[in-house]
């Protein structure tokens, strides 16, 4: 039997750097995610008929494909086009566009839930399209957002277990690693979910925190 010391050992000093990765592959694929995500609630709510079915055909393809078949699009989409980027990139690519899909309808929805009458009066102050975002629906779209947008952050890093597939060294590669040397799943995996637990546990208070500090909270 393999002694919990030498698990403990062994997992302490691969996992400063597996948990050091997961939390750069979470944070790069929230960044591009946003962007993405951005661009496509903007185009929901567009005048132009052509952008919003551009923005619709996008989500709704996105949103129908396992998170695990986008990675494996990206991973040999970009090796048929001839690039050989790091593991890090593809799974940036591939977690920032299944993520902009699921932003894209979190935010169009919170611009959506902005009473139509501001939309009508900011437009009857002659605001441009771009001053009424600015100014009177972004600010409280985004209060609106932020609970749903705190939970698909918390669904994002589980999402990242996934990514060992194309060869990045995440927590759960790690573990792997560990495991097929130790041979003591049940420890090793037991401290992996610990690990994933105590990324995710803290950012649904965070959620809560930043809803009362932005008022985001309903009484009713």
């Amino acid at each position: 039997e393999i002694p919990l010391r030498l698990v403990g050992s062994e997992m302490c000093i691969r996992d400063r750097r597996s948990f050091g990765w997961t939390l750069a592959l979470t944070a790069c694929a929230m960044l591009l995610g946003s962007l993405i995500g951005g661009f496509f609630a903007i185009a929901r709510v567009s005048h132009n008929n052509l952008l919003r079915r551009f923005a619709v055909a996008y989500i709704q393809l996105l949103q129908g494909l396992p998170v695990l078949l986008v990675l494996f699009l990206s991973y040999f989409g970009l090796a048929y086009l001839g690039f050989d980027p790091p593991a890090l990139v593809i799974a940036t690519v591939a977690l920032g566009l299944y993520s902009g899909a699921y932003l894209a309808d979190i935010w169009r929805g919170a611009m959506e839930s902005v009473p139509f009458q501001q939309w009508e009066a900011s437009s009857s102050l002659a605001m441009t399209r771009v001053q009424q975002f600015r100014y009177i629906i972004l600010p409280q779209s985004i209060r609106i957002s932020l609970p749903p947008t705190v939970g698909f952050l918390v669904q994002l890093v589980k999402n990242t277990s996934i990514v060992s597939v194309v060869g990045y060294i995440d927590l759960m590669r790690a573990g792997e690693h560990i495991e097929a040397s130790l041979h003591s799943p049940f420890k090793i995996y037991g401290i992996v979910a610990l690990m994933y637990f105590l990324l995710c546990f803290p950012l649904s208070h965070l959620s809560k925190a930043l809803e009362r500090k932005m008022n985001a909270h309903r009484s009713s």
